[in-house]
């Protein structure tokens, strides 16, 4: 692993955010991702504040100063399952109902079925946007697999195009040129 990414993670890992700084999730998006799989997973979660991401993202390109500026933090978690998940129906629905109640706009990768969705054979993605005018100010990942859940919220000022500059640094992942991204239907 990179040496300062290394240190920036041990540092993330030890080290208290207040809530103010995390990013936002919809209320009942916390109880609808708990109860997404019946069961128990290892989970593992920190976050990197303003002053961490700036640190790490300050050799990088204007852009990528420009961004880091305006991040306010990144949160990750992640939840891993000694049996294959099922993502129950119910639980889907319930997490696109608390995303849709509180305005987010939902993204769904339209390859998979709903057998699929609920026992992935691949990695599945769903990602949300919280505007603020024609800024970004939040933003959800939700990637789903047989063994493993990922969950990444941004939060700070951002404009899509600065989504780009962040896919593949902080475990954010890159846009998959294969995939049709699509809004989702309403309601979802």
């Amino acid at each position: 692993m990179h040496r300062p990414l290394l240190t920036l993670l041990l540092a993330a890992a030890t080290t208290i955010v207040p809530v103010a700084l995390m990013a936002q999730q919809p209320p009942a998006a916390a109880d609808a991702l708990r109860n997404l799989v019946s069961q128990p997973a290892k989970h593992t979660a920190f976050t990197f504040d303003k002053d961490m991401i700036s640190g790490f993202l300050n050799d990088q390109t204007e852009a990528g100063r420009r961004v880091a500026a305006e991040l306010s933090s990144i949160t990750f978690e992640t939840f891993h399952y000694h049996e294959p998940a099922f993502y129950t129906p119910e639980g889907m629905s319930a997490v696109y109902a608390a995303y849709n109640a509180a305005g987010w706009k939902h993204l769904v990768d339209q390859r998979a079925t709903a057998a699929q969705s609920a026992s992935p054979d691949h990695p599945l993605t769903d990602l949300w946007l919280h505007f603020h005018g024609t800024d970004i100010d939040n933003v959800t990942v939700l990637i789903r697999a047989a063994h493993e859940m990922s969950l990444v919220e941004v939060s700070g000022a951002l404009r899509p195009l600065d989504l780009v500059h962040l896919g593949g640094k902080f475990g954010i992942p890159k846009v998959d040129p294969g995939a049709v991204m699509v809004p989702a239907p309403p309601g979802r």
